[in-house]
């Protein structure tokens, strides 16, 4: 079991590292960020950027996928810090992140999408995803009452 402190240090980084990166876009879009260090700086920016690398949805449409998305990074990263089906939330982040990196690559360019890094945040959530061990996590706590609770239903 000598390996399995850096493992859990390994897990609440990837958990935290991803979610700040979320929660970092989300509060840009919302204009929280100083102009000096944001990307886009309010929504309707972002809405724009969103219609940038999304040309093949409909303009009527760009709200709601920015909506949405806004949306799937605010709950994926308050899953993530909690450790609230951290594998399932892991596995979606990368699924969205890896869309993202998808998308930017086929309207705006590949190098965008790695300049970003979002490649590399869609491992690491991939990654994450496949890390079982439990440690400062809400599942901890459910899957310790859940092992309890089985002796009993047995008797």
């Amino acid at each position: 079991m000598e390996g399995s402190q850096p493992k859990k240090i390994l897990k609440v980084f990837l958990r935290l590292s991803i979610s700040t990166g979320f929660l970092s876009a989300v509060a840009d879009r919302f204009g929280w960020w100083n102009k000096e260090v944001s990307v886009w700086g309010n929504w309707n920016s972002f809405l724009a950027y969103t219609e940038l690398i999304n040309p093949w949805i409909p303009n009527a449409f760009i709200p709601t996928i920015g909506i949405i998305a806004t949306g799937a990074e605010i709950l994926f990263a308050v899953f993530l810090i909690i450790g609230f089906k951290t594998e399932l939330f892991a596995r979606l982040s990368g699924f969205l992140l890896l869309l993202f990196a998808l998308a930017m690559s086929f309207s705006i360019g590949i190098k965008a999408a790695l300049d970003y890094s979002v490649f590399s945040a869609s491992a690491a959530a991939f990654a994450l995803s496949l890390i079982k061990e439990k440690y400062l996590e809400v599942d901890s706590l459910t899957s310790n009452r859940d092992n309890q609770k089985a002796p009993q239903q047995r008797v």
